[in-house]
């Protein structure tokens, strides 16, 4: 476990330099005439922070408490920091920046971009907890489309523990790797979004609907999908290995699942030859 510490110096720096590069008339301040900087004073800071101007100036000369959540909050209120600002200011302190932000359903124009400059390549964009947002013609001939579905059931996790029609797709012998893959993933998004409603909700429904989820729920164990190798027995065009990367978007709550043919095999040919049949009746997700 990383024990996070405070770092005085660095805090005490960044504090001066953020006041600096903040106007006054940016918070409704007047400028006056006799300011030696540009910025704002300490005694301003402290009063847009609600907390004691003595307070501040020890906080910026390195022997101040460590400050509390609120009070790192309020200080990147006044300070008008911005996430990845206020995100620097917490660990600083020493503290965990607060839960992550989430783009939820939107897709950017970039992303939507890359699924159509890819098209001979399976592409899906899912959520951190496992909702399917977006994916290209060749991820929806081989892997199914559930776009269109709303709630849990787009979701790769819900639809891997409560549909077993879903298992079909894949070889038996690694179903139990996909159900501890699936669960150490969700246990760490789940952490990240601690309070989050849909977080919240889908997790139970899950514990609700799934003696296997439990079983799996109560070991905590956690690991990010970064990178693995899967096979998928597709119905027109048999088994397809697959290497799939994971890339994140920037905010971390939406990753882009690229799946490419690996290394001297055949799935490059089985997969062209997926273009040209389409869909056909396969309509199963991961």
């Amino acid at each position: 476990m990383i024990v996070m510490t405070i770092d005085r110096a660095g805090l005490a720096d960044f504090l001066r330099r953020s006041r600096n590069r903040v106007r006054p008339h940016d918070v409704g301040l007047p400028a006056g005439p006799r300011r030696r900087t540009p910025g704002l004073r300490r005694e301003e800071v402290a009063q847009l922070a609600g907390m004691s101007a003595d307070y501040y100036i020890r906080l910026e000369q390195s022997r101040g408490p460590q400050p509390s959540a609120e009070m790192l909050a309020a200080l990147a209120r006044a300070l008008r920091l911005s996430d990845d600002e206020r995100d620097h200011l917490h660990l600083l302190a020493g503290r965990r920046p607060p839960a992550a932000r989430t783009a939820g359903d939107h897709v950017s124009p970039g992303l939507l971009h890359l699924l159509d400059q890819l098209p001979a390549t399976p592409v899906q964009i899912l959520s951190d907890l496992g909702d399917v947002l977006a994916q290209n013609a060749m991820a929806e001939a081989l892997l199914g489309g559930v776009c269109t579905v709303s709630e849990h059931g787009r979701n790769i996790v819900w639809r891997w523990f409560a549909d077993p029609a879903q298992r079909t797709a894949y070889p038996v012998e690694e179903h139990d790797y996909y159900s501890r893959l699936h669960v150490a993933d969700l246990r760490a998004s789940s952490a990240r979004r601690a309070g989050d409603p849909a977080a919240t909700r889908l997790v139970e429904r899950l514990r609700q609907a799934s003696e296997e989820f439990r079983a799996l729920w109560e070991l905590h164990e956690v690991a990010v999908r970064r990178a693995a190798r899967m096979r998928v027995l597709h119905p027109l065009i048999g088994p397809v290995d697959l290497d799939c990367q994971v890339l994140l978007a920037p905010e971390g709550d939406q990753r882009v699942i690229l799946c490419t043919p690996p290394v001297g095999g055949d799935t490059a040919e089985r997969l062209a030859l997926l273009k040209v049949v389409g869909t056909g009746q396969f309509t199963r997700t991961r």
